[in-house]
């Protein structure tokens, strides 16, 4: 009769084989969005406003990323002030950090769509690298993405801070009200040309309007981090705000490079 081996030893030795390949592959995905993002950092940048004579004279509102032909910037509408008072010499500003330094670019407008919550600008100065843009219709439930922006504004300063989570929902922007009492004409309008959004398990702060979704590997844009603009349809019975994520899909973005003329990376 063939002796049997001991059942705990094999047992053993199976755990530890199981432990090495997590280890490595764990280590092979830090190195992998490591790489990454130290490919898309550069064209990561923050918006706000300018006024040298106002302490502090940078007011950081949001986040956005360079596409295009490295002037164009990306990022959500309602990150951009409604208000500037040029007459005071006051202007939209996007902030970079080149060589340890922090720099501002004056910027205007180009684009905006309500809609999606999306607007384009344009910023004077160097060229800027860009960030390749990817598909939003092949992103999947349950696949892991990474966004870089800057949560909570000038708080933190002008350092790019890393989130990584799975999409969890693939869902609807507005979710219909339980009864036609609860609805108003921003809901009815949203309702009328709903759209999906990304719903994300990674925390993202107000300061991470307008920070890129990207694949860890390629660095390809997936989508854009909103959270204000969509918790006000999805949420809009709740009391308080919930603390989920979510992200525009970039094919909306895309269309409004395109319509302006716009040739993003791909």
């Amino acid at each position: 009769m063939k002796p049997i081996g001991n059942p705990f030893s094999q047992a053993t030795s199976l755990l530890l084989s199981l432990t090495i390949n997590l280890n490595l592959s764990t280590t092979a995905y830090a190195n992998e969005l490591a790489d990454t993002l130290h490919r898309i950092k550069p064209g990561i940048v923050g918006i706000g406003t300018f006024h040298a004579t106002r302490s502090p004279s940078a007011l950081l509102i949001g986040s956005g990323f360079i596409v295009g032909d490295g002037f164009h910037v990306l990022t959500n509408a309602h990150v951009i002030p409604d208000a500037i008072d040029y007459s005071r010499n006051e202007s939209l500003a996007v902030f970079v950090r080149n060589f340890g330094k922090v720099e501002h670019r004056s910027a205007k407008k180009i684009a905006v769509d309500d809609q999606h919550d999306l607007a384009i600008l344009k910023m004077t100065g160097q060229a800027l690298t860009p960030l390749k843009l990817g598909d939003s219709s092949k992103v999947r439930e349950g696949e892991l993405y990474a966004f870089t922006g800057f949560p909570i504004g000038i708080v933190l300063g002008l350092y790019p801070v890393t989130h990584r989570g799975i999409i969890s929902a693939i869902s609807p922007i507005v979710i219909p009200a339980y009864s036609s009492r609860q609805l108003n004409a921003d809901m009815v309008r949203r309702l009328q040309a709903a759209y999906s959004v990304f719903q994300l398990d990674a925390t993202a702060y107000p300061g991470n309007s307008g920070s890129p979704l990207y694949d860890t590997q390629s660095g390809q844009v997936v989508g854009i981090l909103n959270k204000v603009f969509v918790q006000k349809s999805k949420e809009n019975l709740l009391s308080e705000p919930s603390g989920i994520s979510y992200a525009i899909p970039i094919q909306y973005a895309k269309e409004l490079l395109k319509a302006h003329d716009i040739h993003p990376s791909q």
